[in-house]
C-alpha cells in the first residue's frame, strides 16, 4: 500500500509548521510499513488530484492567501471533484478559510473555493489562546494552540469539535473547526498532528479505504504523545476555566 501526499504551495503557506503534520503523516505511515510520499507544489505547477489521496493546504497571511487563492479558482473544480470523491485533505487556519465562500477583511474580500458551505469575516481582537476539543467519535481529546483574527462561521456542517477551554471558530457558538466528508478544516496549529495522532490516524485511514477499501490501522505506541495530550487536557481543562 502507497500513500500519496500533496503539499500545496508550502512556500507560501507553511505559517504555522505545516510540515510538521507532513512528518506525522510520513512517519505514521512507515512504522505501519505503508509506503509514503510527499509531493509539494508551487504556484507555477498543475496538481492533478487523481494522484493524490491525502492534501494538506497550510496557514499563510492574508497577502499570502490572496495569492495562493487566485491560483485554487483556476484548478477549483478538480479540487471539488476530489473532495466530492472522498479525497482527505487537512486544512489549517488560512487554509481553512480558503475551503469557504469569502474572507471579508478591512483590505477587501478574498474569495474563496466554496469546498465547504462556511464563511470568515475579520474580527478584534485576535483569538490567541491554547485549545482543547471534545468530539465524541475520537477516544481522546483535540489539542492545540490557536491564533486568528477570522470569525469562521461553518453553518449546517459538522465541527471538528466542542471547545472545553479556548475560543475557537468564532469565539462565540462554542464550536472549533469543520468536518466535510473526509475534509478536516480547523485553526488548531502548532502543528497540529504530532500532538494529536488519533486525527493523524482519522486521516490516514480515511484515504486508505478510499484508495484500498481498508481502514483499520495497526496500532503505535502512542504512549508518550498520549501523554502529552493528557497534561494539555489536565492542565487547561481541569484546572483551568473551561470556556
Amino acid at each position: 500500500m502507497k500513500l500519496r501526499i500533496g503539499h500545496l504551495y508550502p512556500d507560501l503557506l507553511n505559517l504555522y509548521g505545516d510540515r510538521g503534520n507532513i512528518q506525522c503523516m510520513m512517519k505514521r505511515c512507515q512504522w505501519r510499513g505503508i509506503e509514503a510520499e510527499t509531493v509539494e507544489f508551487a504556484l507555477e505547477d498543475s496538481v492533478d488530484f487523481q494522484n493524490l489521496d491525502i492534501v494538506l493546504l497550510g496557514g499563510g497571511s492574508d497577502r499570502e492567501q490572496m495569492l495562493v487563492c487566485s491560483k485554487l479558482r483556476s484548478i477549483r473544480e478538480s479540487f471539488q471533484s476530489y473532495v466530492e470523491d472522498g479525497g482527505s485533505v487537512l486544512a489549517v487556519c488560512g487554509g481553512y478559510q480558503l475551503l469557504g465562500h469569502y474572507y471579508k477583511t478591512e483590505e477587501g474580500t478574498i474569495e474563496g473555493l466554496s469546498l465547504v458551505d462556511l464563511h470568515t469575516e475579520q474580527g478584534s481582537p485576535r483569538l490567541i489562546d491554547n485549545i482543547v476539543l471534545e468530539n465524541s467519535d475520537f477516544s481522546l481529546p483535540i489539542v492545540g494552540f490557536e491564533n486568528h483574527g477570522g470569525r469562521t462561521y461553518i453553518g449546517e456542517n459538522k465541527p471538528l469539535g466542542r471547545v472545553l477551554y479556548g475560543h475557537g471558530n468564532n469565539g462565540e457558538d462554542g464550536y472549533e473547526g469543520v468536518l466535510y466528508k473526509n475534509v478536516v478544516g480547523t485553526y488548531l496549529h502548532g502543528p497540529l498532528l504530532p500532538k494529536n495522532p488519533h486525527l493523524c490516524d482519522y486521516l490516514l485511514s480515511n484515504a486508505l479505504k478510499r484508495k484500498y477499501g481498508i481502514a483499520e490501522l495497526s496500532p503505535l505506541d502512542d504512549s508518550q504523545e498520549e501523554a502529552a495530550n493528557r497534561y494539555i487536557y489536565e492542565r487547561f481543562v481541569k484546572q483551568g476555566t473551561p470556556r
